[in-house]
């Protein structure tokens, strides 16, 4: 049976930490050497790699891209749930929507995970807009992780994930699964309003706006200041004047220089 070498020194962490870093933007602090080994450990099994050294010799390689991809997933943590803060999601609905009564609409759930924000959102947006078949609205939804997309793109979830949801909401948008105990499946007309697409935020961003809204919550409490800044500055750049940009509780954006307006905690205005 092979062994596996369980040891992660220091110098290839600070290794897999500048790899992440230069590849996404996510900031690996010291204190997660165990989180980082443990993670990596799945890898190791995937691909058959007997150590540490090797597989860093593996992923720096030409032949190495795709595993470099499969190591980025696994580093990156993918907590979501329907309804997540549900305080953005009623102040979307009661102060944000009605300014734009009837108009085009563009919302972007950057850093989407598996799906549960954009459906949440939709699903929102078919209960306040009575003309929402009539009007031109889409959800732009994206994550770095084919892993989680792949998930989204299927719409699939399980009773626990569904806890959240409200009774209404799940016998109007969700089909339970003919195959899959236990499992609920979107329905067509909440997922034809999303738009699911593989997007690294460090790299060039395709799209060209505007939007009226960008969720981009729980993200930046991965990335250091200085990525928080870039990441805030473009986000600026891509909203329309009056948009909205709604960040996660635990971030804020009191310690970068920014020229949003703030409304309320995590909310913020151009």
């Amino acid at each position: 049976m092979m062994q596996v070498s369980h040891e992660l020194n220091d110098k290839q962490f600070r290794t897999i930490s500048d790899l992440v870093y230069r590849h996404c933007g996510i900031n690996l602090k010291d204190g997660k050497e165990a989180l980082v080994k443990a993670r990596l450990m799945k890898r190791f099994r995937a691909i058959g790699m007997d150590s540490v050294e090797s597989y860093l010799k593996f992923i720096e390689s030409n032949a190495g891209d795709h595993e470099l991809d499969q190591m980025i997933d696994a580093m990156t943590t993918n907590k979501t749930s329907f309804f997540r803060e549900i305080e953005h999601f009623r102040y979307l609905c009661e102060t944000v929507l009605p300014q734009f009564k009837g108009k085009r609409m563009r919302f972007w759930s950057a850093a989407c995970s598996s799906g549960e924000e954009p459906y949440s959102l939709a699903m929102l947006l078919r209960e306040h807009l009575s003309d929402i078949d009539r009007r031109d609205v889409l959800i732009l939804a994206t994550d770095i992780s084919r892993r989680m997309l792949e998930k989204g793109v299927k719409a699939l979830y399980f009773e626990d994930a569904l806890k959240d949801i409200p009774s209404s909401y799940l016998q109007k948008y969700f089909v339970k699964s003919r195959n899959i105990a236990c499992a609920y499946q979107v329905s067509d007309n909440v997922r034809s309003m999303v738009r699911l697409a593989r997007l690294n935020l460090m790299d060039s961003w395709p799209m060209k706006g505007p939007f009226h809204v960008i969720f981009c919550r729980n993200v930046m409490i991965y990335f250091d200041r200085v990525t928080q800044q870039h990441l805030i500055n473009r986000f600026w750049d891509l909203l329309e004047p009056g948009g909205y940009l709604f960040v996660g509780h635990s971030e804020g954006l009191s310690a970068i220089t920014h020229k949003f307006k703030y409304i309320r905690p995590a909310t913020y205005r151009k």
